[in-house]
């Protein structure tokens, strides 16, 4: 008898990321493969979700994911430190203000 199941790595793979219970943003927190999206949720929640720490769970397909090279930091990067105006260090804090 054949087995027409998917081999694990067969799967597509999905990145997972959660919002904590207390967060503002959800951070990436891992990788799993599942047949589809669904199935990627349910199992980041059983990995990644174990003792009720999340609110939301986004799963994204891993191919789906552009991202830069590390090689080209210097380039991506370093025109960014001429800019020191996005920076606030020079500015004065009215008193009595704690945190900005």
């Amino acid at each position: 008898m054949k087995d027409n199941s998917l081999d694990v790595m067969e799967m597509p793979l999905f990145e997972v990321f959660i919002r904590s219970a207390n967060g503002l943003e959800h951070r990436h927190v891992g990788s799993l493969h599942a047949a589809d999206a669904e199935m990627a949720i349910t199992n980041a929640r059983d990995v990644y979700v174990r003792r009720n720490e999340g609110v939301s769970i986004w799963v994204v397909p891993s191919e789906s994911i552009t991202a830069s090279d590390p090689a080209d930091k210097e380039m991506l990067f370093e025109p960014m430190k001429d800019k020191i105006y996005r920076h606030p260090t020079f500015y004065n804090l009215p008193e009595g203000v704690q945190n900005i």
